[in-house]
């Protein structure tokens, strides 16, 4: 059965439309994508059962919405052939190979040549997808994260952290969103002009030029890569990784007319990286209402090697063996073609008992 694999969540227009007419692609208009790092890898079965066999059954304007390895997994998804790249990317974001303790510059350095392999030169083929519309969340730094020091980032990120604690809506002193947008526009809820919550919003345009530089800012975790400096056609500044303020891109989604599919990690959605420790900060109210959120289920989780998808403390975990961190997340990929198989039987058998609210 799905629920033994997959967690199913839904808004309440989202599961109204299922009882209706069971999960139709052609209904579908957003797909938003989660900062999470490594946690990416676990999913690639449920990515491309919806990239590269469900969406493209309903040809039609999707919005991929994604922060750090969401945006990413994305920009794969609109190369020409999605099951390759996505391919692609597993393998080299599997294999990538650090030092002990490794600096800053030289993470950054890593994955600036691993999203070069993946991505230059497609820039016009990523933005050109017929069908779909990239858009990519990263964060613009206020003082003292305007600076890209490592002094001033520390004292930014300990800073930011301490106004985070006593309220999100702090945050937007030290940050301000920054969302790269497909230049072809019509997502509903990104207006420059009109905030939707406590943080300025700037919206650019991708281009050519653009697209590889957002892609690193949108995964530049500060004191672990550097901050990104002076995006072209971005207001000045320097740029960090989006899942900050958009960890699990809790966004006003209900200005949409159709409906989100969720890929996910887990079974919630957490506003801010900084909230990750703090299980009362949870989303919830009308901006989920026509979300349908895709997970693995606990139960599948507990039989995965480790009992847990890979994740960004593997590099320490495993340090000095290499060899056995991606002889674990090859496993992990491997079974995620498990989601793949629960998620297209749910899409056969429908059964809106097996859904629960979001």
């Amino acid at each position: 059965m799905p629920n033994s694999v997959l967690t199913l969540r839904a808004g309440r227009r989202a599961l109204a439309r299922i009882r209706e007419a069971g999960l139709q692609a052609s209904d579908v208009e957003i797909v938003p994508g989660a900062a999470g790092g490594p946690k990416g890898l676990g999913i690639a079965g449920l990515d491309r059962a919806v990239f590269c066999e469900w969406l493209p059954s309903s040809p039609g304007v999707r919005h991929l919405v994604g922060s750090s390895i969401g945006a990413w997994r994305f920009a794969a998804a609109c190369r020409r052939d999605p099951a390759q790249a996505l391919g692609e990317f597993t393998r080299a974001y599997t294999e990538q190979r650090y030092p002990p303790r490794p600096s800053a510059r030289f993470v950054s350095q890593a994955a600036r040549e691993m999203l070069s392999r993946l991505f230059a030169g497609r820039e016009e083929e990523i933005l050109g997808h017929p069908h779909y519309r990239l858009h990519i969340l990263t964060v613009r730094g206020r003082w003292p994260y305007a600076g890209a020091s490592p002094w001033s980032t520390t004292m930014g990120f300990g800073m930011a952290a301490l106004a985070n604690a006593f309220g999100r809506r702090h945050l937007a002193r030290f940050l301000e969103r920054t969302v790269f947008v497909d230049p072809r526009g019509g997502l509903a809820f990104i207006d420059a002009d009109r905030r939707f919550d406590a943080f300025h919003n700037h919206v650019v345009p991708l281009d050519r030029e653009n697209l590889g530089e957002a892609l690193l800012a949108s995964a530049s975790i500060p004191l672990v890569l550097e901050g990104v400096a002076d995006i072209p056609r971005a207001p000045s500044g320097t740029y960090w990784d989006g899942g900050i303020i958009d960890y699990h891109l809790h966004l006003p989604y209900h200005r949409a007319q159709g409906l989100v599919i969720y890929p996910h990690f887990v079974d919630r959605i957490v506003p801010g990286w900084l909230d990750k420790g703090m299980p009362w900060r949870h989303a919830s109210g009308e901006w989920l209402d026509n979300v349908v959120l895709v997970a693995p289920s606990r139960e599948y989780l507990a039989k995965l090697p480790h009992g847990k998808l890979p994740d960004r403390r593997d590099f320490t975990r495993f340090a000095g063996d290499d060899a056995g961190r991606m002889a674990y997340w090859r496993k992990a990929i491997a079974e995620s073609e498990r989601l793949a198989e629960a998620f297209h039987e749910f899409l056969r058998r429908p059964d809106p008992a097996r859904i629960a609210p979001l």
